[in-house]
């Protein structure tokens, strides 16, 4: 494949992997070509997982240089990455050590903690974040404060990468609400939150919104690397909001699903909804790109089924793994997919068998059944929270658009058109890509609006679609709920 002569690079980090992804218009459609891939991950350094944060910006940098080498003199470069974590950076612009992962067992009880004296729906209704023990929050809340005293600037994972590929320092929206310490209201950090965890306003560098440009790449690196000249903006740099902007947006009424390492199902909204039920149900308004809101729950998602195939030793590939579960049948026991043991075990088998067992249920010891039961349950968790979406937000959702790499496996696609009755629109699985360079194209004035990207994200790539079969599993979405409603409190 060709490109002509302006290029768009998107970064995209996710926990396992990352890769640059070229991309260009083509005859008014997308054409993307994977240039480089590597591995990510954390290890445990200094008592706490850490990931390698250097190493990821020495390997965007060899990308380039293989851009360059392809012929390219010149592109215009967005970074996307998870969220949550962060980077603490000393008045001379260097980090003080390598940021701590978000499955660090350090936040283990902090939302409890923080919240003795600070109720949770005060801070909901503050920041309509979910709650979730990782959030930047209560990472905060746990950091060594001997650090934070030398800390001149925190900075989020693709905000620092971006600062040091161009010496900028931003704090990038739809990133920073992760954080739950945005005012929801507001726009701004919440100096009443920020003083509980003994952090300051001044800390963070400026707020912009996705698309703004950031600048040029240091002429410094060049004296290292062979790289084409490179304009960066800030794109969405959380990759569930990038997701969102590259999703097709099929239907009406339409819900999206991120499906990858994490499950991210919700509604793109114009206004948030911070109310006593999407309280109660932990859904949350993290910012999305143009003013939106991500309405959304956070699911465990395929991080359950990464790592049975790592305890498998990597002898069957994620597609092998799915044809084995069309081999077995479908709920054959109820697993809650979001309990928190299964965030980060020592052994996810032995994990997903033991919570069997403690409930009474069928245990799973093939691969095969294994898989079939994360995929089943991981569909009946989305139809479940489809559901309790249309009831907060008073409407009926009449599409899933599946995006990820959970757009691939049409077994589970099938099982939440059929569970969920709605119609599913499986693609495309770059999503996350797609939106970082949509934002790009939309800067730099090549596509006017989110809304026609959409149609041309449609007419780029090939998008499957789903439909319920009708009376296939009859009741079984309300025994699932049952189950959830009664299940045995694992925790004691």
């Amino acid at each position: 494949m060709e490109f002509m002569e302006k290029v768009y690079v998107a970064v995209d980090i996710g926990a396992s992997s990352g890769r640059l992804i070229l991309s260009k218009l083509v005859d008014h459609k997308l054409k993307l070509k994977e240039v480089h891939r590597f591995k990510n991950g954390f290890a445990n350094v200094q008592g706490h997982d850490r990931w390698d944060i250097d190493k990821l910006i020495a390997e965007i940098l060899i990308g380039l240089e293989k851009i360059k080498k392809a012929g390219y003199n010149a592109v215009t470069l967005g970074i996307d990455t998870w969220a949550v974590d962060y980077v603490l950076v000393d008045s001379q612009g260097k980090k003080l050590q390598d940021p701590v992962s978000y499955r660090d067992a350090r936040t283990e009880g902090s939302i409890e903690r923080l919240t003795t004296d600070l109720p949770k729906k005060y801070i909901y209704q503050k920041t309509g974040i979910q709650f979730l023990d990782f959030n930047t929050l209560y990472q905060l809340f746990e950091e060594d404060k001997e650090l934070l005293a030398k800390t001149d600037k925190i900075m989020m994972i693709p905000d620092y990468i971006g600062y040091v590929l161009t010496g900028t320092a931003v704090t990038e929206v739809t990133n920073a609400s992760t954080t739950q310490m945005l005012s929801l209201r507001e726009g701004l950090f919440d100096d009443h939150l920020l003083s509980k965890v003994n952090v300051k306003e001044s800390q963070f560098p400026k707020l912009v919104e996705a698309g703004t440009v950031l600048g040029n790449l240091k002429e410094e690196l060049k004296t290292t690397y062979d790289l084409p000249e490179t304009k960066i903006i800030t794109v969405a740099t959380h990759d569930t909001a990038s997701a969102v902007v590259g999703t097709p947006g099929i239907g009406q009424r339409w819900a999206y699903l991120s499906s990858g390492t994490w499950s991210l199902i919700g509604a793109e909204l114009n206004t948030p909804e911070n109310g006593e039920q999407a309280f109660r149900e932990n859904y949350t308004n993290e910012w999305g790109a143009y003013g939106t809101y991500r309405f959304l729950k956070n699911i465990m998602g395929l991080w359950i089924i990464q790592s049975i195939k790592r305890e498998l030793h990597d002898q069957y590939s994620f597609v092998e793994l799915a044809n084995l579960a069309e081999q077995e049948p479908p709920f054959q026991q109820f697993i809650d997919v979001n309990d928190q043991r299964f965030q980060n075990p020592a052994n996810m088998i032995s994990e997903i068998q033991a919570y069997c067992q403690e409930t009474g249920q069928r245990i799973p010891i093939t691969p095969g059944q294994l898989t079939m039961a994360v995929y089943s349950n991981l569909s009946l968790y989305y139809a479940n929270e489809l559901a309790i979406l249309d009831t907060i937000l008073n409407y009926r959702i009449d599409s899933l658009n599946i995006v990820g790499g959970g757009s691939n496996v049409k077994l589970m696609n099938q099982l939440t058109a059929t569970i969920a009755d709605v119609d599913v629109y499986a693609g495309p699985s770059e999503a996350t890509a797609v939106g970082n360079i949509i934002v790009q194209m939309i800067t730099e004035g090549d596509i006017l609006n989110v809304y026609l990207a959409r149609r041309i994200i449609s007419h780029s790539f090939e998008i499957k679609k789903f439909t319920p079969e009708k009376n296939k599993y009859p009741q079984i979405l309300q025994k699932y709920r049952d189950f959830l409603a009664n299940k045995i409190d694992m925790k004691g």
